[in-house]
């Protein structure tokens, strides 16, 4: 026999909660207005959870004893996680930024003035000495050129040198990849010219100060070789003059 389609809505509104039995009630009567109609879900909802709720934490550990010393020897060596330890640190490496010059890994130390770092060799640099003047020592007739002072900064305040101060880069043969600049005691932005005229040699700038161009150039010399990585460092007692 078949049921027709309010005798089968009376037959399960018995099943129902008396919510859904209020929601379908409303939904036979189409002169009701729908805001009056009683959501399908009301507070007395619930909510189902597939684990128990655990009404009290676990108790804390009666000891902290976590047994005998382990004596495997599969254990995390830290030490071995750096992947330099068996590389030759350069010779050429900075291994002490002073007052007034540098000392290299090969005992080298260079007073005075700067120091240009290229191919595994290293360089007096002195940047500072106009293309116009005679290097030298008051000594040798020279106006005090061994003196660590002078201008490196242009009127504009951007750390700026004349291009003969880079004429081993334009005579070094593969040139490098990378120059690190340490402009000194602080960073100083370099003027758009020297950027322009390293970048037409095919080398890339990284401008610090000097301590830190340091520690940067003697970690990149280890991983990539100094044949890659270059750097033109100013010492730390390096002061702006006339």
């Amino acid at each position: 026999m078949e049921r027709t389609l309010p005798a089968a809505a009376r037959s399960l509104s018995k099943v129902l909660n008396p919510t859904a039995r209020r929601f379908l009630a409303c939904r036979r009567t189409p002169l009701r207005p729908i805001a009056a109609c009683p959501p399908p879900h009301g507070p007395s909802h619930r909510q189902l959870h597939g684990t128990a709720i655990r009404k009290h934490a676990s108790p804390p550990p009666k000891s902290r004893d976590r047994g005998p010393a382990s004596t495997e020897d599969t254990q995390t060596d830290f030490g071995a996680l750096d992947v330099l330890r068996n590389t030759t640190t350069p010779a050429t490496a900075i291994d002490a930024c002073m007052h007034n010059g540098f000392a290299l890994n090969n005992q080298t130390r260079i007073l005075g003035s700067g120091v240009l770092l290229v191919g595994g060799e290293a360089f007096r640099w002195r940047p500072w000495l106009d293309e116009r003047r005679t290097e030298g020592t008051v000594a040798d007739g020279a106006v005090g050129d061994d003196a660590m002072t002078g201008r490196l900064k242009n009127a504009k305040g951007l750390w700026e040198v004349h291009h003969g101060a880079w004429g081993i880069l334009d005579l070094v043969w593969p040139k490098p990849d990378l120059l690190i600049i340490g402009t000194g005691p602080q960073v100083t932005p370099i003027a758009p010219a020297v950027r322009r005229y390293l970048n037409d040699l095919g080398i890339r700038l990284e401008i610090q100060d000097t301590r830190n161009a340091a520690a940067q150039f003697n970690l990149l010399a280890t991983e990539r070789g100094v044949h890659q990585v270059a750097a033109a460092l100013i010492p730390l007692g390096w002061k702006e003059g006339r």
